[in-house]
């Protein structure tokens, strides 16, 4: 039998990655290059000019442009950590190493800490990931299949009217002799046309030849000015179908992997950070060595995330795409929105802007957090903690 090329491709292993970076000095020396790799750029005005200071064990710059003060971890998905960039280290490696993924139960006995904070960490990286590939959209050939996250598993109803099922789209861009390059796995409020046209002309390019299975709702990707073709399953069973043969592989393997990985979580609510995390790592499936490394990058582009989609991500959004980005974002929310108890409040266009005396308070999540920020985000200024 031959030997499998993936599997036994040469790794990190541990003992070499804490010989890399198993000191806080080595750490953020990893992270200042793979932040500026050219050397230090302002993130308010673009300056490079500098002067560096220490701030108790941690790196301060200054611009001597625009003299704003930024940290190391500023703007980036460490920022206001107060754990040890070791730490943080330590996880990606674990996380990008684990072909089936890692629990944060695992991760918290590896890592030694909290399972709160082990929580936090592996959603913050698994957002990362997903975030990373939200960037790319497939072309050439594409291969297609509706599929279903979770279920109940007794006492439910079966197919596709079980509760606590989360639809999503199972996307493959093979190469010329049909092996996969690139997957997507992206979550979709149900199988029609108006949502898988919403999904095409987000992750399709224009021209894609796209191949599906027949259900009705895929034929809507040609608006998005996609080809579409079908071939009918009827009762022929997957292995039959050499045509999604990898397509149902992945599956396969990814419902192998999250049942092994993880005993229970929530479908609803986390499902697009699982199946993202899942694809990140098979779409650099054959650079096993350099994964840590890239995944550090990921968290750096991704700027600041709090636990729910906070007032610090949406101020990086607002000075890094604008103010529609935040828009687009508050007001998908589906929640109803009362104005908050403060002790002054007064109403505004978008919604409501409060103080706590002379200070406006940034409400995540809110109307007002667009207001405010439509009201300091500047060009010329940074709002994101620096």
């Amino acid at each position: 039998m031959a030997m499998n090329r993936i599997q036994f491709q040469p790794g990190l292993s541990l003992p070499e990655f804490l010989k890399q970076f198993g000191s806080e000095a080595q750490c953020e020396a990893e992270l200042e290059q793979a932040r500026w790799p050219e050397g230090f750029v302002c993130p308010c005005c673009g300056g490079t000019g500098h002067s560096v200071f220490k701030t108790g064990s941690h790196k301060t710059f200054q611009c001597k442009a625009c003299r704003r003060q930024t940290s190391l971890t500023a703007g980036t998905l460490f920022q206001s950590t107060r754990l040890p960039l070791t730490v943080w280290f330590l996880a990606i490696y674990f996380i990008s190493q684990a072909k089936t993924g890692l629990s944060a139960l695992a991760l918290k006995r590896l890592i030694g800490v909290s399972y709160p904070t082990a929580w936090l960490i592996q959603h913050k990286l698994m957002a990362a990931m997903s975030e990373r590939d939200a960037d790319y959209t497939l072309s050439g050939r594409v291969d297609i299949d509706d599929a279903y996250l979770g279920g109940e598993l007794s006492g439910g109803k079966a197919g596709r009217g079980s509760e606590n099922k989360v639809p999503f789209v199972a996307a493959l861009s093979p190469d010329d002799d049909g092996h996969p390059l690139c997957i997507k796995l992206s979550p979709v409020p149900g199988f029609t046309s108006e949502a898988i046209a919403d999904w095409a002309e987000t992750n399709l390019e224009p021209g894609s030849a796209v191949l599906s299975d027949g259900l009705a709702c895929f034929a809507a990707v040609t608006r998005a000015g996609c080809r579409h073709g079908a071939i009918i399953v009827g009762g022929r069973k997957p292995k039959e179908m050499l045509e999604f043969l990898w397509l149902n592989t992945i599956l396969g393997n990814l419902k192998t992997s999250l049942g092994g990985a993880y005993h229970a979580f929530g479908f609803a609510k986390y499902a697009s950070r699982y199946l993202g995390a899942f694809a990140y790592r098979f779409n650099r499936r054959f650079q096993l060595d350099r994964l840590p490394m890239r995944l550090l990058v990921a968290a750096i582009a991704v700027g600041p995330l709090a636990q729910r989609f906070g007032s610090a991500r949406l101020k990086h959004l607002a000075n890094q795409e604008g103010v529609s980005a935040v828009r687009k974002i508050i007001f998908k929310q589906p929640r109803k929105y009362s104005p908050p108890k403060m002790q002054k409040s007064q109403p505004s266009e978008n919604g409501w802007l409060c103080f706590y005396g002379k200070m406006p308070l940034f409400k995540p999540l809110m109307p007002c957090a667009l207001t405010i920020i439509e009201q300091f985000a500047s060009p010329g200024c940074c709002l994101q903690g620096c």
